[in-house]
This record gives C-alpha cells, sequence and structure tokens, in this order.
C-alpha cells in the first residue's frame, strides 16, 4: 500500500484558502486528532497527553459529542482545543453544497470552534471558499495512516518522526478502528518529537 505521509505539493496549490502547515520559523508542531470523541479511545488518548504535558487539537464529530459530552467536557478541561469535524463523518465531494454546510452547521452548535477539518479531507472548491469565510479549515502537514489496517504500527511511528518538521501538522485519529496503532505509535513519536525539541502548539 502507498502510504504518502505528506501531502503532495499540487494538492496544497489546488487548495490554498486551507491551512496545511504552519509557519516553519520555530519548532513549534500542531497534533491534531480525529474522529472522536469516544469512550474506548480519547480517554486513553488525553491520559497520554497529560502524562507528558502536551496539548492538542481535537475534531470532533458531533453525533459522537452529543453521545459522549463529558467526554468533550474533559477534552476543553484539561485545556485541549476542538474544531469541526461535521456532525456525521461525511464526505464533501460526495455531498450536495447546502447538505454539507448544513451538518457542519449541526456540528457548530455543539463544538463552539473556529477551527474545521473536512473528513477524509476531501472537500469541493464552492465548499472551501464557503467555510473558509466562517472557518480555518485545518488540513495537515504529515498523516500518520494509523487508521488503516495495511499499516504497521511501526510504519505508523515511522510517518510521523520521519516527516515532522517545524510547523507540521500532524493528524492521528482517536477512533475504534486507530486504536491498535494508535497505542504503539503515539507515546513514541511523543518522546521522539520531544527529544528533539519540539514544541507542541495549538493554533
Amino acid at each position: 500500500m502507498l502510504t504518502v505521509a505528506r501531502p503532495p505539493y499540487l494538492l496544497r496549490k489546488i487548495y490554498p484558502r486551507c491551512v496545511w502547515r504552519m509557519p516553519a520559523n520555530n519548532n513549534k508542531i500542531y497534533l491534531t486528532f480525529d474522529d472522536g470523541p469516544v469512550p474506548e479511545v480519547s480517554p486513553w488518548v488525553l491520559d497520554v497527553l497529560k502524562h507528558y504535558k502536551v496539548k492538542a487539537t481535537f475534531f470532533c464529530v458531533g453525533d459522537n459529542v452529543k453521545k459522549h459530552p463529558e467526554i468533550y467536557e474533559r477534552i476543553l478541561t484539561e485545556g485541549h482545543q476542538v474544531g469541526n469535524h461535521t456532525y456525521n463523518h461525511i464526505k464533501g465531494l460526495r455531498s450536495a453544497n447546502n447538505d454539507y454546510f448544513e451538518n457542519v452547521q449541526q456540528c457548530h452548535e455543539l463544538v463552539n470552534s473556529r477551527l474545521f477539518r473536512p473528513p477524509y479531507g476531501q472537500i469541493k472548491h464552492s465548499q472551501q471558499n464557503y467555510l473558509a469565510k466562517k472557518f480555518r479549515v485545518i488540513m495537515w502537514d504529515v498523516l500518520s495512516y494509523d487508521y488503516s489496517h495495511l499499516v504497521s504500527k511501526e510504519k505508523c511511528l515511522n510517518n510521523v518522526i520521519k516527516n515532522t518538521r517545524n510547523g507540521s501538522i500532524i493528524v492521528f485519529h482517536d477512533s475504534v478502528k486507530a486504536y491498535p496503532n494508535l497505542q504503539f505509535a503515539l507515546p513514541r513519536a511523543i518522546e521522539y518529537l520531544q527529544d528533539k525539541r519540539f514544541r507542541f502548539s495549538l493554533f
């Protein structure tokens, strides 16, 4: 399986109103998690972040926030940042614009944030242009592929430690599907990056 941890340059040029990487003039990096909160994984992630004294940004699915408000509140209470990941984790390329915008708004009513990340990284130009007026549309600089059963836990870790650079936006997933790889890769990645003197920051 071909796993390109860093998005191609052309893709970044096609979607110029999206944020792919933060300024590279310092050693800050941005750890993010998609698809939660879920009770099987998110509390463990929060425990790991607390242990290493790291803050992260959680792009939350609205339906999961509605089902698990206590975990969502813990994310906020422990000083992490949240973002909108639509209400039902829908694909922008397969959705009519009005339906997509309504789904984003439904999530926004539960997740009070001006950050948005499209599920699967899929978004139409018209959706990008509309949502960029209201949100900072955050993509990524490093994709761990923790969610793929075709990617080993070692490869997942390598994707992160080999590709992270100043200003990198790193994507993990606090989802059941990603948990086997996440358990191995997340603490090791944090330790490695802290040893390299990267500073974990929020948007």
